[in-house]
């Protein structure tokens, strides 16, 4: 099969998040006298921040105390990820867009933020020149697990054949999202908020530790620093 688009989330799959994001949800959620632990907040990581707030607050959700929370949230982000330590690229994600880019494969990334946080993890890394599109969930009207991000990627790259799509997550929702849009094949990477089993149960084509693995489900050359390494890639 021949990919045009590999579309990638962002926070735990291409950019490391040392607790950032969890962190952030347990602050907000507290400041606003609702404390929420981190394995409450773990299922919910990967969707519209709004969302996974409703959800977190269940039958005290109303539109105004959403919208308090999440700006704190996306306060407390931004923050973090224009002036906080640990912000960096997971090893291999660079290299990977650019062997993927010089082998026809466009690069994209999606993710649950609002614009404003990921534009400021593009900013802070230095990506403007290393992928082809990006996206954040309050640009459609609907996030994850709803299509909308990839198909307006694709609309944006002018890519029309959605199997010829790979989406790259670390989440359960990443993974709905690329079944929703109907993309060629759904890789799930352990490098973020779900082990290999609990990812493995939502059934991923395939799932790997890291992502200087993907070249070779995409039947690419591996990457010439790990061209020694063994597959390491199962369903």
């Amino acid at each position: 099969m021949q990919y045009s688009l590999a579309v990638f989330d962002m926070a735990g799959t291409t950019v490391a998040d040392p607790g950032h994001v969890g962190q952030a949800f347990i602050n907000a959620m507290a400041a606003a006298g609702h404390p929420v632990d981190a394995e409450t907040v773990r299922p919910l990581m990967g969707y519209r921040k709004p969302e996974a707030i409703g959800r977190l607050l269940g039958a005290a959700a109303t539109p105004a105390l959403i919208e308090r929370i999440h700006a704190d949230f996306v306060q407390s982000m931004l923050h973090r990820y224009r002036h906080g330590p640990g912000i960096v690229a997971l090893p291999a994600a660079e290299a990977v867009f650019a062997h993927l880019r010089a082998h026809g494969v466009a690069v994209a990334l999606n993710t649950g933020f609002s614009r404003d946080i990921a534009e400021s993890i593009v900013q802070r890394l230095g990506w403007q020149s290393r992928i082809d599109a990006f996206i954040a969930s309050d640009e459609v009207p609907a996030g994850r697990p709803a299509a909308h991000m990839i198909q307006t990627l694709m609309a944006r790259l002018q890519i029309t054949d959605a199997s010829a799509v790979v989406k790259i997550g670390d989440t359960e929702v990443d993974i709905q999202e690329g079944r929703n849009a109907r993309v060629g094949l759904v890789v799930a990477v352990t490098t973020g908020a779900y082990t290999r089993t609990q990812l493995r149960s939502h059934a991923p084509d395939r799932v790997i530790s890291h992502l200087d693995a993907l070249p070779g489900l995409l039947d690419l050359p591996p990457l010439p620093e790990v061209q020694s390494a063994a597959p390491e890639a199962s369903r």
